[in-house]
């Protein structure tokens, strides 16, 4: 039997009145709904066309049966669960959920208090009519935790296009491709940011200038020499005493970078580091053998492992790690905060995600970007 935590309108004294409308009259809602029966990729897929964090699982007569989040895939897919697999296994029945009537003000205070960003609406009948979201409800804060940006590549993989263009200003679909990423971090509250520049530099600095343009702040580090995927971050040790998110400047993500951080700080990381799956097929059939004997045979197995994202989450220990003018790129300083005892842990993600860096990425970049435009922040 599904467990639902109905929460009584008598939960707070004296209400805002106003009632959180968007949740009930936006039918954007509606494309979260995702039947019982439904696959792991099926529910993936739900939240990549709804943006909103959430599925909510529901049975043939509307009735709510459960929620997905973001979250509760990525630990799915970390304890072994395959795509192909049933949502059963990744579906919280013991949901909260509010009644039509209930306040703003009253919601608000239930989501804080329980570190939730969603809860379903539903009628007496446990219907689901609607659903709130914490974007929809609560004033948009700024966040004062910076991102920083390595766009100090010489982008060799991706001549002749970056010969006289540095590969963060390489356009897709309209746009240099760190706009894509600036401007989506600016949509989750961004509002700091440092660019690692060296090659072609004047020319990055002349396009995004100091932010006015975008209503933020950026201010630029300038390598004398390449100084890896991390290295340059160690001169911003005086700058910075918050959490911090980390990009390479030609990746291009519908992942929420403001979640990222959120995961990076409710795990009590030092380090965390954005992972997906990756999957290759052995074209062979494999033969596995002790000694002379076969002990089993597997045809064209599949290999599943993880791959750096290059997005990072960062406390400020890590610039400890690090010394001026010394070449460092994130595994080596993973590695070191790892050894010290730190804690490094992975995000799974299921997000759509590209690394341009080859020709063939690039060519796929403005195809990525026109394809996710209505559902990713990336592309507006």
């Amino acid at each position: 039997m599904t467990v639902v935590k109905k929460v009584a309108l008598g939960a707070c004294s004296q209400p805002n009145k106003s009632k959180a409308k968007a949740g009930l009259l936006d039918n954007n809602w509606k494309k979260t709904l995702l039947p019982i029966k439904a696959t792991v990729q099926e529910a993936i897929t739900r939240l990549d066309q709804a943006a909103m964090q959430i599925v909510m699982v529901v049975n043939e007569k509307n009735e709510l049966y459960g929620t997905i989040t973001d979250g509760d895939i990525r630990r799915g897919l970390l304890n072994g669960l395959k795509l192909d697999s049933p949502v059963e296994g990744v579906i919280q029945r013991e949901a909260f959920v509010v009644p039509e009537s209930m306040e703003n003000e009253i919601i608000l205070k239930i989501m804080s208090a329980n570190s939730i960003r969603q809860i379903p609406i539903i009628d007496n009948k446990r219907k689901v009519v609607g659903l709130h979201t914490w974007e929809n409800l609560a004033v948009k804060t700024e966040l004062s935790n910076p991102m920083i940006i390595m766009a100090g590549g010489k982008g060799k993989r991706l001549h002749p296009f970056t010969e006289k263009c540095p590969k963060p200003l390489l356009p897709v679909y309209g746009k240099p491709i760190m706009e894509h990423i600036l401007v989506q971090a600016i949509s989750e509250g961004f509002t700091s940011f440092f660019v690692s520049v060296n090659y072609l530099s004047e020319m990055i600095e002349s396009y995004f200038g100091d932010g006015k343009k975008w209503g933020v702040k950026i201010k630029y580090i300038h390598e004398e020499q390449p100084l890896g995927t991390a290295g340059a971050l160690c001169y911003l040790k005086k700058n910075i005493n918050v959490p911090f998110v980390v990009t390479n400047g030609d990746v291009l993500t519908h992942m929420r970078y403001s979640e990222f951080l959120d995961f990076h700080i409710n795990h009590h990381a030092e380090a965390t580091m954005a992972v997906r799956t990756y999957e290759w097929q052995n074209p062979f059939g494999v033969v596995n053998i002790d000694g002379l004997d076969i002990i089993s045979l597997e045809e064209k197995p599949i290999d599943k492992s993880h791959i750096n994202a290059g997005i990072y989450a960062l406390d400020p220990v890590a610039f400890d790690y690090l010394k001026k003018n010394e070449k460092c790129d994130m595994p080596m300083l993973f590695e070191r905060i790892r050894k010290s005892g730190n804690r490094t842990v992975a995000y799974p993600m299921h997000e759509p995600w590209l690394d341009v860096g080859r020709p063939d990425d690039f060519k796929l970049a403005e195809n990525y970007v026109q394809n996710h435009s209505e559902t990713n922040n990336v592309a507006q």
